[in-house]
């Protein structure tokens, strides 16, 4: 399955042009080192909660959006190919260095694709989710998700995808594992559900939510440390 290079940060809400500019100029470069695909996504439906939070995982201040993105590799070598080559491109050392937010806020992880349930195409809307799953869960993590994927698809969702933790990597300001609150033996699984609108997300969920098959199994992991949001695609290359 795919492999994934998965991004959260805080923008300040006044250079969302600016910020559209930067990973479009991005874009640019990243397609030529075997990157399949790009998505950036800006904060719509981000709530605060009472343990873990995007907002919190990115000390996002009071004008300031967060945004999840994500590239698409075909497999692991691919993005390592990708990464070490950029890295000495001074294109992207350019880019890089007029990034119109707070790099050291911003996390970084690589990600296996367990599910990717769907078809890839342009969405109108997406939920992303970060869930720290004992890594002794990992097989009945898989099945309750995949239970879980069939039947969002059923209420709308094009695509959902689920990707296990692989190179995560404790940061100085901001990390997945402080995200999540992650405790030793536990992994983080980056996530997220495309939607054809959000008008389609909105019903689609009031139907998931109230669906009996949603709470047939016993959850794998403490969904009270799981953080989420709704984030309207403002890149799709």
């Amino acid at each position: 399955m795919n492999y994934i290079a998965g991004f959260v940060a805080a923008v300040p809400a006044a250079s969302k042009e600016a910020y559209r500019r930067h990973v479009t100029e991005a874009a640019s470069v990243l397609k030529e080192f075997g990157t399949t695909r790009m998505v950036e996504a800006w904060g719509d439906d981000v709530p605060g909660g009472k343990t873990t939070d995007f907002k919190r995982a990115v000390k996002a201040t009071s004008d300031e959006v967060v945004i999840f993105s994500w590239h698409e590799y075909p497999d692991k070598a691919a993005a390592d190919a990708a990464y070490h080559t950029m890295m000495s491109d001074p294109r992207l050392a350019k880019i890089v260095a007029t990034m119109p937010f707070d790099g050291q806020r911003m996390m970084i992880g690589g990600f296996a694709s367990i599910i990717d349930e769907g078809i890839s195409g342009k969405p109108g809307y997406i939920d992303g989710s970060l869930v720290p799953v004992p890594i002794a869960n990992k097989a009945a993590y898989l099945t309750v998700a995949s239970k879980h994927a069939a039947v969002i698809k059923e209420f709308g969702a094009t695509r959902i995808v689920e990707a296990w933790g692989d190179d995560i990597s404790d940061g100085e300001v901001t990390d997945y594992r402080t995200a999540v609150r992650a405790t030793d033996g536990e992994a983080i699984v980056y996530s997220w559900v495309e939607w054809p609108s959000k008008q389609v997300r909105d019903e689609g969920w009031k139907k998931v939510i109230s669906d009996p098959r949603m709470y047939a199994d016993i959850m794998p992991y403490d969904n009270g440390r799981r953080v989420h949001g709704g984030f309207a695609p403002i890149l799709d290359a």
